[in-house]
């Protein structure tokens, strides 16, 4: 999941900041998903796949159709 989320963050070719600014919360804390440091709350999921205009079985990994 961790390498999806970072793949569909540079698709748009945003950095980590903006996609941090977009969830309301620090850089850091954004990078610490995308390193898998810390589990994804179920919201913030929500919230990554719609501005992704992707599904949250994509993201985990479940599925290759977006």
């Amino acid at each position: 999941m961790f390498e999806r989320i970072r793949d569909l963050r540079e698709e748009k070719s945003m950095t980590q900041k903006q996609i941090a600014e977009i969830l309301g919360m620090s850089q850091t804390g954004y990078s610490k998903y995308e390193t898998g440091e810390n589990d994804i709350p179920t919201a913030v999921l929500i919230k990554l796949a719609n501005f992704y205009n992707t599904s949250i079985d994509y993201m985990l990994g479940r599925t290759d159709n977006k």
